[in-house]
């Protein structure tokens, strides 16, 4: 898996030289800018009224008003300090699920994006399709939601361990782990349904190549560390160097 992951943060290298050789950049920045607006909007807004419910349940619970009582405790600051660790975990919760909506929307531009992408590199011309545009559109879909539901179950086993003292200190990291693993399982469907495997087929292969998905999601989320910049290239990016890094393991398909 290792080698996976490396091949994968490779191909972010190449997808940067890839877009300048060949002027790509209303493919980065038209996608990019809207992502970034509903990025930014959508964290703000969750951020604000995920505290708000933290704080109304910890005090219909009684444990807001337990608390006051445990001055100077060391239970106290655990207490708090896992109120922070749920907030973060709600906060990667909705993150995939705006993960999911972006996806679903964009996903005719996407698929698009990932077969010019392949295209280029096997030097062939990308005659447009709108049969296969809409197929591809439908099968984004369907699998936006396979994963969103996994995704979902994963989470909510996650929020009932951070509420555990020392053990929930790390549910945020692996929440994270899980969120980019199915980020990058997404980006690397569109090259496998233009090579023709069905969903079941797609499943299987990222399984066996599990290192590209999460190699792929990891750089996508660092990418987000960049203010503005990074919120508009992540996205489009991402589903380049997964067709890249893709390309690069095509021989393992049988």
């Amino acid at each position: 898996m290792l080698k996976d992951i490396i091949i994968a943060i490779q191909s972010y290298l190449e997808a940067h030289r890839f877009i300048v050789k060949h002027r790509l950049w209303k493919w980065i920045f038209i996608p990019g800018i809207l992502y970034a607006i509903l990025f930014c909007t959508g964290i703000y807004l969750f951020w604000i009224s995920s505290g708000q419910a933290i704080d109304t349940l910890f005090s219909i619970t009684g444990l807001k008003k337990w608390m006051y009582t445990m001055e100077g405790s060391w239970l106290k600051f655990l207490f708090i300090f896992g109120q922070v660790i749920l907030q973060l975990v709600l906060l990667l919760f909705y993150f995939s699920l705006f993960k999911y909506l972006f996806l679903i929307i964009g996903s005719p531009l996407f698929a698009y994006l990932s077969e010019k992408t392949e295209a280029i590199m096997e030097e062939r011309d990308l005659p447009f399709s709108f049969p296969q545009l809409l197929k591809d559109m439908v099968r984004g879909i369907k699998l936006a939601m396979r994963n969103a539901l996994w995704q979902t179950v994963y989470t909510l086993s996650i929020l009932i361990l951070s509420f555990i003292p020392l053990i929930g200190w790390f549910t945020p990291l692996i929440a994270l782990i899980i969120e980019c693993y199915y980020l990058g399982f997404a980006m690397l469907d569109y090259s496998c349904e233009r090579n023709k495997l069905s969903t079941s087929q797609s499943i299987d292969f990222i399984g066996r190549h599990k290192g590209l998905a999460l190699g792929n999601g990891i750089v996508f989320y660092l990418m987000h560390t960049i203010i503005i910049v990074g919120w508009i290239l992540a996205p489009s990016y991402a589903v380049i160097a997964a067709t890249i890094s893709f390309y690069k393991v095509k021989s393992n398909l049988l």
